[in-house]
């Protein structure tokens, strides 16, 4: 193996710590382990197309290469998903990877209390001995990892093989917990496995579109541009407490009191039947549960309805015939539904809708899930979290068997349940259960919901290792050990975007320093561990991609009949399933045309629940509603990547505001620009205020990208997914001096 960088021996390290395949005599490249040079096919003032590392949408850029590196980017035009179309975050992805704070060797925290530069050999072995030694003193269930989806499908599954079935760690979730988690318990619920069944050309074929929760407008903007290219003049329908720019571009907006979709939905359904606009055929043939579903809706009345949802009877209405009268309704929705305290619920009566009506399965149509990362596709089928790897199950013994075999392990290494979620992990850390925590690629200090607290958790830990681009984050500050890591444009990969498209992602820069991709860092912890041999042939991202097609094969996830990336290049992404021998290729594929589902008997199920009441109610002393989202299309979640662009931060406000309604505004003497407090329950901040009627009286908007956003929220949890509810608390405002 000889990877070293040209000329430049003061660069190159020759590790031999360890006798395992994997390391014995192991050269570290800092520029990118094993891939010091782009590669050749990347010649000099070519171009290559690579998949963006930011939202779901998975839009194709076409990097411009200098001498073998990316200095530019554009759309690829004839990519299937953004036509040649990228938002400004697309446009940015180069130059993030310039900035001066990128994390660039392993930092160790010392005796001193301080994070010092050590070498990837020391990193390596303080990894391995104080994980070790916590897993020897409380046990593998004192160990836990929360991963991303924004990193590719090959370092998840190679995070998820090593640390269940490697390291020993008991507990493993990913920050698709706080996005995604919803839309996959609703999906194997009712269709019998987490099967987003849309493309994305839906957008533009649909009569009526219904955005619940979503604002694509600013959070997936290429989507929505897509419905922008419908040519049947569709009435757009957003169903939201704000007005968002999606709903200010819409045909109808409903603007609902938070958290009184679930019952408004069970009110439309009441409807649809009375009104007969449901697919009796349909019904019978592809789904149970109609019967009890059908009596319990009778009690949702227009009048009840009406009253808890804030709407008018003749909106309600409005709404059911829209829907009731579509030929090609696709429903589609995102955080607002997911980030609830019931929010698998409320996304099931969103799917029943579909499945009353028959709007799925068919061009226009569905019950349509809009992913937040990446590849938080890719984290749901690979991750080894809420589900065993390949789109198998835990709890299934066969699943387990053929897991085991096919990764050639033994299958007493593999458990018969999930572990922890997310928040079970933060509690566990919290009562002292968990003593060690490994982040990979997420910033939990800002981003977890109730953030005080969790800061307040991680300082109880025994070892805490994160492994991210920059080492400034909120967590990597808190660190005991921080692992540089390889960024978008500097390693090879797959994601996997929300319409179930499987695209490939590029090498075009060298990692700065010592960094490395997060690939080649779980390598290298494999062979420190001495666990290397396990992982003997996971030895490039594309060999790890074709294992993970044999492992998927007969899956409801197929990519078998994926060949390897240059397939993938060649068919401009592929949408899975897509199985050895498959005749139907073509780049726009739907699921359940056929009228059958992943459920034993082959038929979705209507489920259902009574609705409950909110975590946290407004009182006099915190008598407004908070609400959070996204605020900017040019912003990313917790702002580590884009806070680092010029051009992106002349895109958004420097600091945090409240959105707040002129009524509340007058009564409360606010004026636009003032200085405010907000307060919950768990804490205060100071921000800006906004005066605008975007947001209706007694409730108030704060965008989630600030670093202080978080310590308000509440942390109240889906019993069904475990997300977070971080659209709803309680919260007071008053003007400062």
């Amino acid at each position: 193996m000889s990877n070293l960088v040209p000329n430049r021996p003061e660069k190159n390290t020759l590790l031999r710590e360890w006798t395992g395949p994997q390391t014995k005599d192991l050269v570290l490249n800092p520029g990118g382990f094993g891939l010091g040079k782009v590669p050749a096919q990347t010649r000099p003032d070519a171009t290559v197309d690579s998949v963006c590392g930011y939202c779901a949408t998975g839009c194709s850029l076409k990097v411009h290469l200098r001498d073998g590196e990316g200095v530019n980017l554009s759309g690829t035009s004839e990519y299937p998903v953004n036509l040649g179309m990228a938002c400004p975050k697309g446009w940015e992805a180069l130059s993030v990877l310039d900035s001066s704070d990128r994390a660039t060797q392993p930092l160790l925290r010392g005796a001193d209390g301080q994070l010092a530069p050590v070498g990837w050999d020391v990193a390596a072995r303080e990894f391995v001995n104080r994980f070790k030694a916590v897993k020897e003193t409380y046990g593998g269930e004192s160990l836990a990892w929360l991963g991303t989806g924004q990193i590719t499908v090959e370092e998840l599954a190679y995070l998820g093989a090593l640390g269940r079935f490697g390291m020993g760690f008991r507990h493993g979730d990913g920050n698709t917990r706080q996005c995604m988690a919803t839309a996959v318990a609703a999906y194997k619920q009712s269709f019998g496995f987490d099967a987003p069944p849309y493309t994305y050309q839906d957008f533009e074929e649909s009569d009526v579109l219904v955005f619940v929760g979503a604002n694509p407008c600013i959070t997936h903007p290429i989507m929505w541009q897509r419905v922008m290219r419908n040519p049947h003049q569709p009435q757009i329908v957003v169903i939201d407490p704000r007005k968002t720019e999606t709903a200010m571009a819409g045909t109808q907006h409903y603007a609902l009191s938070p958290k009184s979709d679930l019952i408004l939905f069970y009110g439309i359904a009441r409807l649809l039947i009375e009104n007969g606009c449901i697919d009796e055929a349909f019904l019978e043939g592809s789904v149970t549960g109609f019967a009890e579903f059908k009596s319990f809706v009778d009690q949702f009345s227009l009048g009840y309805v009406s009253d808890v949802s804030g709407l008018t009877v003749e909106d309600v209405k409005l709404l059911a015939k829209t829907i009731g009268e579509g030929k090609r309704v696709s429903l589609w929705w995102t955080m607002g539904v997911n980030q609830s305290h019931e929010g698998t619920r409320l996304a099931q009566a969103i799917i029943n809708i579909a499945l009353l009506t028959g709007n799925i399965g068919r061009p226009g149509t569905g019950a349509n899930s809009i992913t937040g990362q990446c590849n938080a596709m890719g984290s749901r089928l690979f991750s080894n979290t809420s589900g065993l790897i390949g789109g198998h199950d835990f709890v299934n013994a066969e699943h387990r068997s053929k897991v085991a075999a096919e990764l050639g392990i033994d299958e007493s290494v593999i458990p018969d349940s999930p572990g922890y979620a997310y928040d079970q992990i933060v509690a566990g850390i919290e009562t002292g259960e968990i003593k060690g925590l490994w982040i990979v690629a997420t910033n939990s200090s800002h981003s977890w919901i109730g953030q005080d607290r969790f800061k307040e958790a991680i300082g109880k830990l025994e070892f805490l290792v994160v492994q991210d681009m920059y080492s400034n984050t909120e967590t990597a500050i808190e660190a005991d050990l921080v692992l540089p890591a390889a960024g978008w444009g500097e390693k090879e990969g797959s994601f996997i975007n929300s319409e179930r498209r499987i695209g490939r992602t590029r090498k075009v820069r060298r990692a700065p320093g010592q960094a490395l991709s997060d690939f080649n860092i779980f390598r290298l912890l494999a062979g420190a561990w001495g666990c290397g041999d396990v992982f003997a042939d996971w030895d490039t991202p594309e060999n790890v991609f074709k294992k993970l097609g044999q492992l998927t094969a007969g899956r409801p996830c197929d990519i078998s009949g994926i060949a390897d990336y240059a397939e993938l290049e060649r068919a401009g992404g592929i949408q899975w399933p897509f199985a050895r021998q498959q005749e139907d290729r073509s780049q726009q594929r739907r699921l359940f045309a056929d009228g059958v589902f992943y459920h034993a008997d082959g038929k979705a199920k209507l489920i259902f629940e009574t609705p409950r009441s909110v975590a946290e109610t407004t009182s006099r002393d915190y008598p407004f509603v908070l609400l959070t989202g996204r605020g900017t299309s040019s912003q990313w979640h917790t702002q580590t990547r884009t806070g680092k662009s010029d051009v992106l931060r002349k895109l958004y406000p420097e600091s945090n505001y409240v959105e707040i309604n002129p009524i509340d505004a007058g009564v409360l003497g606010i004026a636009k620009g003032d200085l405010v407090e907000v307060a919950s329950e768990r804490a205060s901040i100071r921000v800006s205020a906004y005066v605008t009627p975007t947001v209706k009286s007694g409730q108030l908007f704060v965008p989630m990208h600030y670093q202080d956003t978080n310590r308000l929220t509440n942390p109240s949890f889906d019993p069904y997914s475990r997300q977070p509810s971080y659209k709803h608390c309680a919260v007071a405002v008053r003007k400062l001096p």
